[in-house]
């Protein structure tokens, strides 16, 4: 009797391994989906066509910067937190940095107005820029006494409400094509006063673009038409999809359009230079 029942216990042991394996592997082979999504994420960059300084017969400097509260921008800004397939450009920016180290962060400067890619920042330094420590005087709910909380709080994608780009306008006699370069790209982190309101933006660092594709370019974002066929941010920026404004093009004064207008007078100076860009390209094809 009592060798009867221990072969049924060892019976039932075995067909219960049996079930948690099986639960265990259905888990594991669950699909997302209809069909696996690998187009992305072993997508390769069109590299650059290359451009001899002696066949550049115009070149103009520019400066832009895109906000993401404009609904076209918005497959960049969303999602705020990072979901099964999709992160927004911040989050992909920062896996970039802190967790592959595939691109490099330049530090903007005492003034935040150096981006030429001069120093570039090490990882104690994105840290701390990644992660801000903050305390306050909190009441116990034991003791009722007045404690100092100290808590670390992250940066997150919903705080970066603008980009700015540099980027190059050159024309290429050789080819008779007028190229739209980016050169570097910085996130934008907004100012707060002690009140809380917003007092303006200021970049928290510069990420060379060339280096950039590499990253952006295995990495969805929502096409609000087709699911099927999302584009990589690599491809919003390459072929122009997004909007944007000009604060400032290369001058004799290298000051930027908010030193010597503000308002509605320095969005309608860059729509003016924005014309005369593409005035420029028209006319080189006017017979």
């Amino acid at each position: 009797m009592m060798r009867t029942f221990k072969h049924l216990l060892t019976i039932a042991a075995i067909a219960l391994v049996g079930i948690c394996s099986t639960s265990e592997v259905g888990a594991q082979t669950v699909l997302d989906g209809a069909y696996i999504k690998e187009h992305t994420k072993t997508k390769r960059v069109v590299p650059y066509t290359h451009i001899r300084e002696a066949d550049v017969m115009w070149a103009r400097r520019v400066w832009r910067t895109v906000d993401l509260r404009e609904k076209m921008n918005h497959p960049l800004y969303f999602p705020t937190e990072a979901i099964n397939d999709r992160k927004s450009l911040f989050d992909v920016i920062r896996q970039g940095l802190l967790v592959d180290g595939s691109i490099t962060a330049y530090d903007v400067g005492p003034v935040a107005d150096d981006d030429e890619f001069k120093k570039p920042l090490l990882a104690t330094d994105l840290k701390e820029m990644f992660t801000r420590v903050d305390s306050q005087w909190t009441e116990s709910l034991t003791s009722g006494d007045l404690e100092l909380v100290v808590q670390e709080i992250e940066l997150t994608s919903a705080e970066i409400k603008q980009y700015r780009l540099k980027e190059d306008w050159i024309f290429d006699k050789q080819r008779s094509t007028l190229d739209i370069r980016i050169i570097g790209i910085a996130p934008m982190k907004e100012l707060k006063g002690e009140d809380g309101e917003v007092r303006g933006y200021t970049p928290l660092f510069w990420l060379y673009y060339p280096e950039c594709r590499y990253v952006f370019a295995n990495w969805d974002a929502f096409n609000r038409e087709n699911d099927a066929e999302r584009r990589s941010f690599e491809d919003i920026f390459w072929k122009r999809q997004f909007s944007s404004y000009i604060t400032k093009w290369s001058n004799v004064y290298d000051r930027g359009i908010n030193e010597y207008k503000t308002g509605l007078d320095a969005l309608l100076e860059g729509e003016e230079i924005k014309q005369a860009l593409f005035e420029f390209e028209h006319d080189l094809w006017n017979f």
